[in-house]
């Protein structure tokens, strides 16, 4: 008798729309204050649902970026983004000079989960991860240089010269943290939002190869193509093995992003 008491009680409140929220997860009514993400400012009116979209620019270790984003229910969105950032330069390594260009390109899919507030965990891919570094790789005649700890001499004629590039699988997991919500369940438009995190795109894949001639005593004498030398491609193969080893912390790519952004 208690218990049907105790049932009928519950059912008599949730009819009489006292605790909707509690009883069918609902939202309350537009004069009740939504503790969901970002902050906590009275929600919209009732009847006027999710927000649609936003979208908001940013800068961070990824490049210059441009999100968008949907509200899926009260505690969670969807991102889209794409990121982008070029740089040219020269660097001298064991009198190797490379004249390169460093490239982040990508595109992402995250999933956000409010916890509290504007604090959120985003699972998702970067569905597209076109991160890669590309150079031309080139020694002045009678020059020396080291490949694999072994210091040869570029020729004279016919010097050393060659191609090197890194990239990595294009397609990765990423898992971050952050504060902030693109798309506010309040009247206020504009946001702030910063994400920490990772990509996981497992070993860089750095390549190496270089052709000319290499000489052992000077730039003149002596002299052979890299092509018929086994000695010289053996080390062209350990120096690059070096490289992809010094990559190594790279397979957990560090994410670090500032945004600005507007909900219409």
């Amino acid at each position: 008798m208690l218990k049907r008491s105790a049932l009928g009680a519950s059912l008599a409140v949730c009819v009489a729309g006292l605790l909707p929220a509690l009883c069918f997860g609902q939202d309350t009514s537009q004069h009740a204050t939504d503790t969901s993400a970002g902050s906590p400012s009275p929600s919209p009116a009732a009847g006027q649902g999710l927000p649609r979209f936003g979208i908001q620019v940013s800068a961070g270790s990824l490049g210059a970026g441009i999100q968008a984003a949907t509200a899926v229910t009260r505690r969670s969105n969807v991102r889209f983004g794409v990121n982008y950032f070029k740089y040219s330069g020269s660097i001298t390594s064991d009198n190797i000079t490379y004249n390169g260009t460093l490239k982040l390109e990508s595109a992402e899919v995250l999933y956000d989960q409010y916890i509290i507030g504007g604090f959120h965990i985003s699972p998702g891919v970067m569905v597209y991860d076109g991160n890669q570094g590309t150079a031309s790789a080139s020694v002045s005649g009678g020059q020396t240089f080291t490949l694999n700890g072994v210091t040869y001499y570029s020729a004279n004629v016919g010097s050393v010269s060659g191609t090197a590039s890194i990239t990595s699988r294009k397609v990765a997991p990423e898992l971050l943290i952050g504060f902030g919500n693109l798309l506010p369940r309040s009247v206020r438009h504009f946001t702030v939002n910063f994400d920490l995190g990772v990509v996981y795109q497992g070993s860089a894949n750095a390549k190496l190869s270089l052709t000319g001639n290499t000489c052992p005593y000077d730039g003149v004498n002596g002299c052979l193509p890299i092509s018929s030398n086994q000695t010289v491609q053996n080390n062209v193969i350990a120096e690059q093995t070096k490289i992809n080893n010094s990559l190594g912390p790279f397979k957990f790519y560090p994410v670090l992003r500032l945004g600005f952004g507007y909900k219409f």
